[in-house]
């Protein structure tokens, strides 16, 4: 009851409880000792004890509990805004406010520690993934180099190999940083994108001629699952799309198996359409899933380093689906193939 009261409310609370205190017990001595008093001074009496007594309540309460409360009242709205200037008045000041408002500041201290951390968490190892993905081919580009400068240029049976092989990891190291460019841009905005209508089935096909001859190496097969004879119209960024069907389309012809499938559907989701590429590869264990589409995850590193990449392809097509404000998601089944599907808003 008392915590919904401001100062001078609780201090006039707290008077008149006195108050009610000091003249039954007034009263009660004036009586048992049969003393004559006149009515009007002792109310007069009293009434100045109450007025003296608020006052003293007010300055206790003002110099004990409502200034110390301050201090901590500025410093926690201080710290949720450099630009807050709000400041606790006395006349509307309850126990109950500065309550609310400090475990209210205390939860979100917490959350924005908790945050803080996972950043600093995510940045050490950013920063470590980042580091081991550049050296592998920076340190095997050195050895080729090294070789070739030490008298291999002159050897005609590996000078030829040894310049291909420092090509390919100059190559493999302009991915990464241009993989790299591509998130950052996303992240911080910069990157716009154009959404027009377009056909979907117009642009997967662009997308099989795009891989076909690294399909036909793998000698994996390229469909498209359902009728494209009329248009499926949607509303996308067609470059931003081209490079998520791309990196899932070239994802399965890495990692799928020889003499395999790869499957592109699309099915009607209300609002959406959803867009799923499928493989009947290898699949992906459960436990990998969640991390799939995190910054240089690799669910074979081996493996995953031998075909090339960056390591960086899941988390751009990630990015470039959530940019266009949907969703994209993975189901596999380990032996079996895997399937990757995002949603586009229709036309």
């Amino acid at each position: 009851m008392f915590n919904q009261l401001s100062i001078k409310k609780l201090s006039i609370a707290i008077t008149l409880i006195c108050g009610v205190f000091i003249v039954s017990l007034v009263g009660f001595i004036y009586i048992s000792q049969n003393l004559e008093y006149s009515t009007v001074t002792l109310l007069i009496a009293v009434f100045v004890g109450l007025v003296i007594l608020y006052f003293l309540i007010l300055l206790l309460l003002d110099k004990y509990v409502y200034n110390r409360l301050k201090v901590i009242y500025k410093f926690i709205h201080k710290s949720k805004s450099k630009n807050t200037k709000k400041d606790i008045q006395k006349d509307v000041f309850t126990i109950d406010s500065v309550n609310s408002d400090v475990l209210k500041w205390a939860s979100e201290t917490e959350e924005r520690i908790e945050s803080l951390q996972t950043l600093a968490e995510y940045r050490k190892n950013f920063v470590g993934n980042v580091s081991h993905e550049l050296k592998t081919p920076i340190f095997s580009l050195q050895g080729y180099l090294h070789t070739l400068l030490d008298g291999g240029i002159y050897d005609e049976s590996i000078n030829l190999k040894y310049i291909k092989s420092a090509a390919e990891n100059a190559d493999r190291l302009q991915h990464i940083v241009e993989d790299l460019e591509s998130i950052g841009e996303i992240e911080s905005g910069r990157m716009e994108l154009e959404i027009e209508e377009f056909n979907i089935y117009d642009l997967i096909r662009g997308v099989f001629l795009d891989q076909k001859r690294m399909a036909k190496k793998q000698q994996i097969q390229l469909k498209l699952g359902t009728n494209g004879d009329f248009p499926l119209m949607v509303k996308g960024d067609v470059e931003a799309v081209r490079q998520i069907l791309n990196n899932l389309v070239t994802n399965t012809l890495k990692y799928g198996e020889e003499g395999g499938t790869t499957v592109i559907s699309t099915f009607d989701a209300h609002k959406n359409i959803l867009i799923e590429i499928s493989d009947d590869g290898i699949g992906i264990e459960e436990k990998h899933l969640e991390h799939l589409f995190d910054r240089f995850y690799r669910v074979d590193s081996s493996r995953s380093r031998r075909k090339g990449g960056s390591g960086l392809g899941l988390s751009i097509v990630k990015h470039l689906v959530e940019a266009h404000n949907q969703t994209i998601n993975v189901r596999s089944t380990l032996g079996e193939g895997s399937t990757f599907g995002f949603t586009l808003k229709k036309a």
